[in-house]
């Protein structure tokens, strides 16, 4: 004779973005320091660029 069968609960099924979150850098959404250095030497250099040119001295 066979036992009878013992209905086990189903798990609940994982969250699919957990998995994707883990795997990247997850935390404040602003600009590395890479990125941030490089937007400050482009705006200097604008900032250089608009300087009216130097006088020649006499």
């Amino acid at each position: 004779m066979r036992s009878p069968r013992i209905a086990m609960p189903q798990r609940k099924p994982r969250n699919p973005f957990v998995a994707a979150s883990r795997r990247r850098k997850a935390g404040a959404h602003r600009a590395g320091g890479g990125t941030r250095r490089q937007r400050a030497q482009a705006a200097l250099r604008r900032e250089v660029l608009a300087l009216p040119p130097d006088k020649p001295s006499p």
